[in-house]
């Protein structure tokens, strides 16, 4: 019997590898700007992420220089860490 449910994002790397697809996949606007709710909407709501996991895959993204963030915090950029990822 199981007593805790899988969390297919619960690695942090896995996490953010999946947030890295959706800010690649959306086409940036003035000046390489992606809005942060085209991350975390279909990251968290489709894909049944929790808030914590999120955070957690932003973080890993931001600490491992792929994304950076405005102080507002409304959106990100790809860095070119970010960019060669595919390459990995």
């Amino acid at each position: 019997m199981k007593l805790k449910e899988e969390r297919p994002w619960a690695d942090p790397e896995k996490a953010a590898r999946k947030i890295m697809e959706y800010a690649k996949a959306f086409v940036p606007i003035q000046d390489g700007r992606i809005y942060i709710e085209k991350i975390n909407y279909p990251f968290i709501d489709k894909d049944g992420a929790s808030p914590a996991e999120y955070g957690a895959g932003l973080k890993y993204c931001l600490d491992h220089d792929w994304l950076t963030r405005h102080e507002s915090g409304t959106y990100v950029k790809i860095l070119q860490a970010g960019n060669d990822l595919s390459s990995q």
